[in-house]
């Protein structure tokens, strides 16, 4: 289970924090925002893509492939005209695959938890907590 608290405090700026990490995101300049942050959608990409290689550097590692540099290239198209919402998730590696281990790490990307998480959709509870001011 993961646990992420996002604070506002000015305008578009959040700050993210996740146990003792922070991070910021916020809305380019031109949406009105003052780019302290990469925006809330690169942000889920960053998440797909880190989720990508570390899993295949895990799979990897236990079969004792060299895979070398990692690159995962991620790009998103809004849902648009009766159309779903799309991904496009290019993988590179800077040490040679055979077909067989291409193949088998596409399908282990398939596989990855935000992946699985993304595609299977997603329930989202919402509410209010109330606090009283001091």
């Amino acid at each position: 289970m993961a646990h992420v608290t996002v604070v506002s405090e000015f305008h578009f700026a959040q700050q993210i924090v996740a146990g003792h990490h922070r991070v910021m995101a916020d809305e380019p300049q031109a949406r009105g925002g003052s780019d302290t942050g990469a925006s809330p959608t690169e942000l889920l990409l960053g998440s797909l893509g880190a989720c990508t290689s570390i899993t295949l550097r895990m799979y990897a590692g236990r079969k004792d492939w060299e895979l070398g540099k990692i690159t995962v290239g991620l790009r998103y198209t809004p849902a648009a005209d009766g159309r779903k919402a799309h991904i496009e998730r290019r993988l590179s590696f800077a040490k040679p695959l055979t077909d067989e281990q291409s193949l088998r790490l596409l399908e282990i990307a398939g596989k990855t938890p935000v992946t699985l998480a993304l595609t299977s959709g997603i329930t989202i509870d919402t509410s209010i907590q109330h606090t009283t001011a001091a």
